[in-house]
């Protein structure tokens, strides 16, 4: 949680905070409406979505393993594989993050980076008790994997070499990597009748990536 303080000093240092705040809830509504023809959405009243619609077109979550048993909300396969990959790329960025307040130079960017710690964390905290519910094991087969917004291992260590300008640009990147894959990856997820504890989780994420894109618009590239 964020004192009013901080909230404050957020909203001085990124001017798109307002816009952000329209923008992330009117996507966000769409997704839990778009994925959730059963139970009833957790979404606020007032938000509208087109029947009959078709879903919009992504990429394929890559397949995912099997449970360790059986789960009392039916999970599909593509919502064992979201849940598992957004772990990995949450556990895989964190380290990257971490780095910004010793090697970076834009001020922005730290307190950006510092701000994120704490959301992946806790999209962590609410992935593993998906990841828990749906009886996945314990053993992460994305985890390290090289694809889109998966900060490898080579390129945190590419990363801790680099200072100044050079970190921001390498830390601007991944930071962006990880937003677009996470974006690209709910598009997927939205053409399923997934669980509402996965779409009530989908719906924070989406949000934070929002979040990410109006508050990187706002910090300039050099």
């Amino acid at each position: 949680m964020t004192s009013p303080d901080q909230e404050l000093e957020t909203a001085r240092v990124f001017p798109h905070q307002r816009v952000f705040l329209a923008a992330g809830l009117s996507v966000g509504l769409s997704i839990g409406l778009a994925g959730c023809a059963g139970p009833p959405s957790s979404s606020p009243p007032g938000s509208s979505a087109s029947a009959g619609a078709p879903a919009p077109s992504g990429p394929t979550l890559p397949g995912t393993s099997s449970p360790a048993g059986a789960s009392p909300v039916a999970f599909s396969t593509t919502d064992n594989a979201w849940i598992e990959v957004n772990i990995a790329m949450n556990e895989q960025i964190l380290p990257l993050l971490a780095l910004a307040t010793e090697h970076g130079a834009n001020t922005q960017l730290k307190a950006l980076s510092v701000d994120l710690v704490g959301r992946f964390e806790a999209e962590l905290a609410d992935l593993r008790q998906l990841h828990a519910e749906a009886g996945l094991p314990a053993e992460n087969p994305h985890l390290g994997m090289p694809m889109p917004g998966m900060v490898t291992p080579e390129q945190l260590a590419d990363a801790t070499t680099k200072r100044g300008v050079a970190f921001d640009s390498v830390l601007r990147e991944g930071v962006q990597a990880h937003r677009a894959q996470g974006e690209a990856l709910l598009v997927s997820l939205m053409k399923l009748n997934s669980p509402q504890p996965v779409i009530d989780v989908a719906i924070r994420m989406n949000a934070n990536r929002e979040y990410i894109r109006y508050m990187l618009a706002d910090i300039p590239e050099k």
